[in-house]
């Protein structure tokens, strides 16, 4: 019984530690909405184009298909689908994901990127904004 005991304190133990690992990469959505206002603003949009595409439903939309934007030869020919995990590497080096691409910006922080895809992941599932 009090090996039982243990087992179960060292499992919750492990569990409880992590939790805070396991919110840290899935982002903050507040954070992530500022940051996104503040750096992805003077191009992109939540809802029309300017001169990056609209982005509000940019998670599970296929790369470079927004009939309604003209996007470089690149990322046109592009064949993924906007993932948590693609918008990562996207943010990280756009010329990495899609050589000549046309955006010239990326986010050099981990965490701004993580914040950024949480925020536009949370607009894709209907998460309200905290």
């Amino acid at each position: 019984m009090a090996m039982s005991l243990r087992r179960a304190a060292l499992a919750l133990g492990l569990l409880a530690a992590a939790l805070p690992a396991a919110q840290a990469q899935s982002g903050d959505v507040a954070r992530g909405r500022g940051l996104f206002e503040s750096r992805c603003g003077g191009c992109h949009s939540l809802d029309e184009n300017r001169v990056g595409p609209a982005l509000g439903n940019v998670v599970g939309r296929a790369a470079g298909k927004k009939a309604d934007f003209a996007y470089s030869a690149a990322l046109a020919a592009a064949t993924h689908v906007w993932t948590p995990e693609k918008l990562q590497a996207w943010l990280t080096d756009p010329e990495a994901l899609v050589p000549g691409q046309a955006m010239g910006y990326r986010l050099s922080e981990a965490a701004d990127r993580r914040d950024v895809v949480a925020f536009l992941q949370s607009l894709a599932t209907g998460q309200p904004v905290r």
